[in-house]
């Protein structure tokens, strides 16, 4: 059993512990609310509920730690449009367990979420940390994709081998690893053909993220706003190696080496189980 000073220090570090002898896995979210589209317009947005949670219920459920990470520590934001049935097959009942974990956990409240910041993440060591998880909606979009801090941890990973699993949105993340992922990102903003960078560490890893055609099905949800690039094309461009499912929202998870990859929010079951597939060697 942990002791009373055990869990405190958990707390302290902004995890949520349960298991005496735990793997502890890092979930890295978005502190953004929005994504900046074309036209000077903008789409509210954050995390997706069933991206986060249903990994998430399942590592707790394993007995697993997480701990919980945003670029600058501030509580991330749902995305209320994934709170809905159709992301739980359909049923309400379902969909309100993993509401009601969420709203256990704080993550979203401003004053009392148990999220630190990335620098925080540094400080403890990435060492401490046995796998990371990067949940999508299009939050990453605007923050993620860039973040010197998440790059640093990304590079880390990658030397170690441990698990680098993304879903959804989620990897788009994985250009934060590039050197210099602005200059990739402005490109693509501007519609211009972009040199493929000449050193990413994920250069012919098989991979997935929301593909082009799921993204264009999608678009009506932008209310007439459009997105400033795909994120598929993005890391095609980068070196990924795009691995798409057979129809538009069928589940996909892709493994290679380290990585694992879903598709869209169908996928984050799939993922989770990945995860602890992974945590089990």
């Amino acid at each position: 059993m942990k002791t009373h000073k055990h869990i405190l220090l958990a707390a302290l570090l902004g995890s949520v512990s349960v298991g005496a002898n735990a793997a502890n896995v890092l979930i890295v979210l978005s502190d953004e609310n929005h994504l900046e589209l074309r036209d000077n317009k903008s789409f509210p947005t954050g995390f997706y509920l069933n991206e986060l949670m249903v990994p998430t219920k399942a590592l707790l459920d394993a007995g697993h730690e997480v701990t919980f990470a945003t670029p600058n520590g501030l509580a991330p934001t749902l995305d209320r449009s994934s709170a809905v049935p159709d992301y739980f097959n359909g049923d309400p009942q379902h969909m309100k367990e993993y509401e009601s974990l969420l709203d256990k956990l704080l993550l979203t409240s401003p004053t009392r979420s148990p999220v630190i910041s990335l620098a925080r993440v540094e400080q403890i060591g990435y060492s401490h940390f046995d796998a990371l998880y990067v949940p999508g909606g299009h939050a990453p979009m605007q923050d993620l994709i860039s973040d010197p801090a998440l790059g640093r941890l990304l590079r880390a990973f990658h030397a170690a081998g441990k698990t680098t699993a993304l879903v959804c949105h989620g990897p788009i993340a994985l250009l934060s690893a590039l050197d210099q992922p602005q200059r990739l990102i402005q490109l693509l903003e501007a519609g211009k053909k972009a040199p493929k960078p000449s050193v990413w560490i994920y250069a012919g890893y098989r991979m997935t993220v929301i593909s082009n055609e799921e993204e264009e099905k999608a678009k009506g949800y932008l209310g007439g706003g459009q997105m400033k690039f795909y994120p598929q094309a993005a890391l095609e461009l980068a070196g990924g190696s795009y691995q798409s499912n057979t129809s538009p929202w069928a589940p996909n998870v892709v493994i290679d080496r380290e990585l694992i990859t879903g598709q869209n929010p169908a996928s984050a079951a799939g993922v989770g189980r990945a995860i602890l597939e992974r945590l089990k060697k």
